[in-house]
């Protein structure tokens, strides 16, 4: 396969799946398995995520025209300062694993089991929620739970990043929408900041090893992933607007069926 259109379908792959609670990571360790597409190095990964990442800002420009232009009105201020805690728990925790040499697994059993377990929760939270009347206020409560929800899902790749923030804040209250925006806001400084210290590190500090990173392919797979990315997080807003998270439960059980599937033969 031509190394262009490799990248192409590693863009629509992370486009597609950063933000639908169904892991990004997971599909891309998946299909740079070994007898799948040629497997990338970590900054590529990350900087593919930050370009899906980018695509949030003109889904949510009115959010950010809110920041910009009225942030003396204090639920501005109060929903910002939010948005900024998450972040803080989430990259002080993520440069605590970091140092610690956190290390993605080498095999896709632990990524077929965190899929599996995300579905089951998916479907019981969905269960528990029936009938109940959830908040359009994102306490200071929410704001942490995001923060250890996106260590939670580095630590175990399959999680997902979203899904596992989506599914703390409805675990205290907080209606779909507004659970899907913020954890989609918290992504944007979350993920940026690991794309520029990936950046920063293969520019000034390269492993040894490194081979020379192949900037074109990784602008063509960021720009891929953005124009992807802003199609699927469109969707997905409009889509939680009426449904409940169930399809996506049942699709990481499937997916990690069929990954065990793959493993067994």
């Amino acid at each position: 396969m031509p190394e262009w259109l490799a990248i192409i379908l590693l863009g629509i792959i992370e486009g597609l799946t950063e933000f639908i609670p169904v892991s990004s990571t997971g599909h891309l360790l998946l299909v740079q398995h070994p007898r799948g597409l040629p497997p990338q190095s970590e900054l590529f990964n990350i900087v593919i995520q930050s370009g899906a990442v980018l695509a949030v800002l003109p889904v949510f420009r009115e959010r950010v025209g809110q920041f910009l232009f009225r942030w003396r009105e204090p639920a501005t201020r109060d929903y910002a300062y939010k948005i900024v805690f998450a972040f803080v728990v989430t990259a002080i925790g993520g440069l605590a694993l970091k140092w610690g040499g956190l290390k993605f697994p080498e095999t896709l059993w632990p990524i077929a089991s965190a899929l599996f377990l995300g579905g089951i929760a998916f479907l019981l939270v969905e269960r528990w929620l029936k009938g109940r009347r959830l908040t359009s206020e994102v306490t200071w409560r929410v704001a942490a739970a995001v923060g250890v929800a996106q260590l939670v899902a580095a630590v175990f790749p399959g999680t997902s990043r979203s899904g596992a923030s989506i599914l703390f804040a409805l675990l205290l209250g907080l209606n779909r929408p507004l659970a899907t925006e913020f954890s989609f806001l918290v992504g944007i400084p979350t993920m940026l900041a690991a794309g520029a210290y990936e950046i920063a590190k293969a520019l000034y500090r390269p492993p040894p090893d490194a081979l020379p990173e192949n900037w074109g392919m990784v602008s063509l797979g960021f720009v891929v992933s953005a124009l992807v990315s802003f199609v699927a997080v469109k969707w997905l807003l409009r889509y939680v607007q009426t449904h409940t998270f169930v399809l996506f439960g049942w699709y990481r059980i499937a997916l990690a069926l069929l990954i065990l599937g793959l493993l067994w033969r």
